[in-house]
C-alpha cells in the first residue's frame, strides 16, 4: 500500500499523471516561448504545442479543434459560457433554466445575473438527484436563452439525462450549456451525440495540471456566439484574451489522450473498487448510499452514516484517509451539503455524508484499508454517542 494518508478525494482534484508531467516539462525550460509570438521559432514551437493539444482535447469529446477555447479552469469556462450567452442574446430573451444541485460556479454565476435583471428558473431534483426533463420542457418560455444543467454531480456522481436535455434544447431552439467537469475523461462524452452547445471541463479532474480548462463552443447547428468576459489581445478567437498557459495546455492535451485510450478499462476497474467499498461501508447499521444507483459515475460514491458527527468522524482518520463530506469549493463551510438537502436528506444525514472519489492510482489494498479504518472509527464513535444509544433502545427511528 502507498504511504498514508491514502487519497480518496479524486472529485476535488487528481494527481498529475507522470506521463502528463513529462509532456509538460520542456515548455517550462527549453521550449518556453509565447504561443502568440509569431516571429521566431520559440513562438512557433509553442503554437504548435497548443494546436496539437487542442486537437487532443477536442478528440476526447467528439469536437473539432476550432471549437475549443482554453481557459484557466472550468469555473472560468462556466462564467464565460453563461455570462457570454446572457450578454450576446439579451436582445432575444433574459430567461435561464438551471438546477439547484449545480456546482457553485454555475449557481453563483446565475445568481449574479439575477441581480442584473435576468430571470432564472431553479429546478429541483428527485430523491436520486435527477432533474426532470419534463420540468425543463415546462419551464421553457419564448424568452429562454439558455439551459444550464451539469453532466455529473461532483458530490454524488449522479449523471443527468444529458442526451434528452440536449435533444429538447435543440427542438426548442435554446442553447444548452453543460458543466461536464466531473464526467469528461471518466465516461464517454460526445457533444454532437448529446446536442451540447457549450461545455466546460478542466484538466486537473482528469490527471492533468491545475490552472487550465476548456470551453467547448459549437460552431454550427447552431453556431454559438459569446461575449468575451476577459478583454485584451484577442486571444482564443476573441473569446478569452490572455497569454496561453503552454505547459498546462500541453499537459491537458496529453491527459485527454490518455483518457481516450484508457477510459473504458479504467472505468471498469474503478466501478468494481467502488462497489467493493460500498459493500463494506453499507454493511454498517444506519448507513445509506446517496444518489442514483444506475445513473452515476463509475468512481464516485456518497454514503451517509447516521448517529454520529460527520466532521468529527472524518477528523478521526484524516491522517490515514483523505476524503471529504462534500464539494471542495464549500468544504470550509459548516453548512450541510445543499446537494444532499435538495435530494431530501435532513441536516444530520447531509452533514454525516462521506464523499469518496476513487482514481487511476487507487488500489484494492487501499480500499480494504479504508473499509476497515472507517468501520472501526464509526463503531468507536457510536460507543459514546447518545443518539446511537437512543436508536438502539428504540427511542428514535
Amino acid at each position: 500500500m502507498q504511504p498514508l494518508p491514502i487519497y480518496l478525494d479524486n472529485n476535488a482534484t487528481t494527481a498529475c499523471d507522470p506521463r502528463v508531467l513529462e509532456t509538460m516539462l520542456p515548455y517550462f525550460t527549453t521550449q518556453y516561448g509565447n504561443a502568440a509570438s509569431r516571429s521566431h521559432s520559440f513562438g512557433w514551437v509553442a503554437e504548435e504545442a497548443v494546436d496539437y493539444a487542442r486537437e487532443q482535447v477536442a478528440a476526447l469529446i467528439g469536437a473539432v479543434k476550432q471549437e475549443i477555447v482554453f481557459t484557466s479552469g472550468a469555473t472560468e469556462a462556466a462564467n464565460l459560457a453563461i455570462k457570454g450567452v446572457a450578454e450576446t442574446y439579451s436582445g432575444t430573451g433574459n430567461h435561464i433554466i438551471t438546477c439547484v444541485t449545480e456546482h457553485k460556479a454555475v449557481i453563483d454565476t446565475c445568481r449574479h445575473l439575477e441581480k442584473k435583471g435576468y430571470r432564472v428558473t431553479w429546478l429541483p431534483v428527485n430523491e436520486e438527484g435527477l432533474v426532470s426533463v419534463e420540468a425543463i420542457a415546462a419551464a421553457i418560455t419564448p424568452e429562454t436563452i439558455l439551459i444550464a444543467i451539469m453532466y455529473a454531480n461532483n458530490e454524488t456522481g449522479v449523471i443527468q439525462p444529458v442526451k434528452a436535455i440536449g435533444q429538447l434544447a435543440k427542438e426548442r431552439n435554446v442553447i444548452f450549456f453543460c458543466d461536464a467537469t466531473q464526467a469528461v475523461g471518466k465516461v464517454p462524452v460526445n457533444v454532437l451525440g448529446d446536442d451540447i452547445d457549450l461545455m466546460a471541463f478542466s484538466a486537473h479532474k482528469l490527471y492533468g495540471p491545475k490552472g487550465v480548462g476548456a470551453l467547448y463552443v459549437r460552431r454550427k447547428g447552431p453556431r454559438v456566439r459569446l461575449t468575451a468576459q476577459i478583454d485584451g489581445g484577442g486571444h482564443e478567437r476573441g473569446m478569452r484574451s490572455g497569454t496561453l498557459n503552454v505547459p498546462g495546455i500541453a499537459g491537458f492535451g496529453k491527459a485527454c489522450e490518455i483518457c481516450a485510450a484508457e477510459m473504458v478499462t479504467e472505468s471498469l476497474r474503478l466501478a468494481a473498487l467502488r462497489d467493493h467499498l460500498e459493500t463494506g461501508l453499507l454493511a454498517l447499521e444506519a448507513s445509506r448510499r446517496n444518489g442514483s444507483n444506475v445513473y452515476r459515475l463509475p468512481h464516485t460514491t456518497n454514503i451517509s452514516l447516521n448517529y454520529l458527527e460527520g466532521q468529527t468522524l472524518i477528523m478521526t482518520f484524516s491522517k490515514q484517509i483523505a476524503l471529504s463530506s462534500g464539494s471542495a469549493c464549500t468544504s470550509a463551510s459548516m453548512e450541510p451539503s445543499y446537494v444532499l438537502k435538495a435530494m431530501g436528506l435532513d441536516d444530520t444525514l447531509a452533514r454525516n455524508a462521506l464523499r469518496m472519489g476513487l482514481g487511476r492510482f487507487t488500489t484494492r489494498e487501499e480500499i480494504d484499508f479504508a473499509i476497515t479504518t472507517i468501520t472501526n472509527a464509526v463503531l468507536e464513535m457510536r460507543k459514546i454517542s447518545p443518539q446511537w444509544d437512543a436508536f438502539k433502545s428504540g427511542l428514535t427511528q
